[in-house]
């Protein structure tokens, strides 16, 4: 972790990297995000009017996402050669956890993306095991406020599809203050997810933050069916418009920082502004939502409805 470059603003996934490179191999997962990709790179490749057998080799170096990888391994080889009992050990970078907050997705929405319905169960307990690795590894000294609000949002994310990942957990970390889930009746219901404000922070900017993504990809009609209230036309009329102004829409970490992104709370609701990320750095153009703290509570995710997406 200390190789890593604490002012980059990539820096708390890059935490989230490292913590990944040692947890456990989730096959199906990567396998299924290794055929995500290089059914894209086809994709990409006819686009380009790539040969048969150019794009056949070039397929052979499409494999699963390994942010770090070359740091990482470079890394362990040295520390490998001044410590010889860890001479059977093997680094593995991958990115599930990063892969979710990057694409800004629910659990249920990432599970769909890959078509993981069989393999839910080991996703959860992936996203369960780095959650705790992050808890339990990352110094203090090197949490930075995305940091913490990281491991926050990946707790409560796995809390609310199924608690009893953590109950347990928490209770043999703390004996004698958190009681055993067998010790007691089983209460199955998630804690209100508005309760945990920095989570729920993070869960809304990422709801925010994957219309967005889909903005930029001008895909108007899953804007539609994500927001069916706001409506497939206002979103295409929204999209297009901004295009008419610019070339692209930025979606790197400039435009997931906080100077962009802005909420207020009033009596039960949110309301959330996300300013767009423009070439020209204008920053004129806005997608305004709100967040229904009621209805989240109920959803265990966060509920929004769109409002305006255009120039202020």
């Amino acid at each position: 972790l200390e190789l890593l470059d604490a002012e980059s603003p990539t820096y708390a996934l890059d935490v989230l990297s490292v913590i990944e490179a040692v947890l456990d191999y989730p096959r199906q997962v990567l396998a299924a995000q290794g055929s995500k990709a290089k059914g894209e790179a086809v994709a990409q490749m006819k686009a380009e009017g790539i040969e048969y057998d150019e794009r056949m080799e070039l397929l052979e170096d499409v494999t699963w996402p390994q942010p770090l990888a070359e740091l990482l391994d470079g890394s362990f080889e040295v520390y490998r050669g001044g410590h010889p009992w860890v001479a059977d050990e093997e680094l593995s970078p991958k990115s599930i956890a990063r892969d979710l907050s990057e694409r800004a997705m629910t659990f249920v929405e990432y599970v769909g993306f890959y078509q993981l319905a069989r393999s839910e169960g080991l996703v959860l307990r992936y996203l369960a095991d780095a959650f705790k690795a992050l808890r339990r590894t990352v110094p203090e000294a090197l949490r930075t406020e995305e940091v913490q609000d990281l491991i926050a949002w990946l707790g409560e994310l796995v809390r609310q599809v199924d608690s009893s990942l953590l109950e347990e957990w928490e209770a043999l970390r703390h004996p004698g203050e958190v009681p055993l889930p067998a010790a007691q009746p089983v209460d199955e219901t998630p804690p209100p997810v508005t309760a945990n404000e920095r989570a729920f922070r993070v869960l809304v900017r990422n709801a925010v933050f994957r219309r967005v993504e889909l903005m930029a990809l001008r895909r108007w009609i899953d804007l539609g069916e994500l927001d069916p209230e706001f409506g497939q036309d206002a979103w295409e009329t929204g999209v297009r418009a901004y295009f008419d102004e610019h070339d692209v829409l930025g979606t790197g970490a400039d435009a997931r920082g906080p100077a962009l992104f802005r909420i207020t709370a009033e009596p039960g609701r949110w309301v959330v502004r996300q300013t767009l990320d423009d070439p020209r750095g204008d920053h004129d153009w806005v997608l305004d939502a709100v967040v229904d703290l009621a209805a989240s509570d109920g959803a265990g995710t966060a509920v929004l409805r769109v409002e305006h997406v255009g120039m202020l």
